[in-house]
């Protein structure tokens, strides 16, 4: 099978995720918690996760490791390359569990094979968003392939591979981190702006209401996150490699795991979701 990525990224290009989840945090609340809770259970198909191990790859703003330990998730091991993001699951914790020495948050790379290991297996693996931002991103989806039980989960997404449209947004990731704040924040909004009126035109083309339901708020009800933050992740994520559904399902498959949930963007931008359950 194919393990093309857009581009070779170089390390020395990196968007900043903890920042933008920093300011994140100032958003979050009961209601967006209560979402990323949501997301969890229809996705693994589980009333809750009372005493099983939860594995937070990459774990950014800390929001679904929360979520994983007020489901009842008996240990969490949260871990990111990102100090700033580190910090943000440092904050939750001392919050939500500030006393609770079965929820560990420290700062790990996802592609330190050696490292993933030393953990140990776990229930539920969980790292949405992330590999495709390590700059080897194959080498990532194997490391948390390893830190799954026999008869775990494994819940991962993934940039859908858009072919030469990939291609090109590699080209504005690079524009973003290449460029001063003022000029960042432009690009944004253009892309948000853009987003914004191609959804209203194809929404008028199936003769819907053009407005439809604001995107914040459906973001919001999904996932528990900020349609703001999101864009800026999306606009900014650097190093970016992308692959097709099928690549990851044959990956994982060799691996001897089976598809237990698929969700996709159907061709289009965004990530691909998929639960993956580890053989015995």
């Amino acid at each position: 099978m194919s393990t093309r990525s857009v581009d070779a990224p170089s390390s020395e290009l990196r968007f900043e995720f903890g920042k933008n989840w920093t300011r994140f945090l100032e958003l979050l609340d009961d209601d967006r918690i209560a979402a990323a809770e949501r997301s969890l259970v229809e996705m693994l198909n589980r009333p809750d996760l009372r005493s099983l191990s939860f594995l937070d790859v990459g774990s950014g703003s800390g929001l679904f490791s929360l979520a994983a330990k007020r489901l009842g998730a008996g240990r969490v091991y949260s871990f990111d390359y990102d100090p700033a993001s580190v910090a943000c699951t440092a904050e939750l914790k001392r919050r939500y569990f500030p006393s609770d020495p079965t929820w560990s948050v420290e700062l790990g790379s996802a592609v330190d094979t050696d490292y993933v290991r030393s953990l140990g297996v776990f229930d539920i693996v969980y790292s949405w968003g992330v590999l495709h931002h390590t700059g080897d991103m194959w080498r990532g989806l194997g490391a948390v392939a390893e830190a799954v039980k026999p008869q775990g989960s494994l819940f991962i997404a993934i940039y859908n591979d858009q072919g030469d449209s990939s291609r090109r947004w590699t080209l504005i990731k690079r524009l973003y981190n290449r460029s001063p704040r003022p000029l960042r924040f432009a690009i944004v909004v253009a892309v948000g702006g853009y987003k914004a009126i191609r959804g209203a035109l194809r929404r008028v083309i199936a003769l819907k209401n053009p407005l439809g339901v604001a995107s914040s708020e459906r973001t919001k009800r999904i996932r528990g996150m900020s349609v703001w933050h999101d864009l800026v992740d999306w606009v900014g994520g650097y190093p970016f490699e992308v692959a097709k559904p099928e690549e990851v399902f044959e990956f994982f498959r060799d691996r001897g795991f089976i598809l237990h949930r698929l969700r996709t963007v159907g061709g289009g931008l965004g990530n691909n979701e998929f639960v993956f359950v580890r053989g015995a």
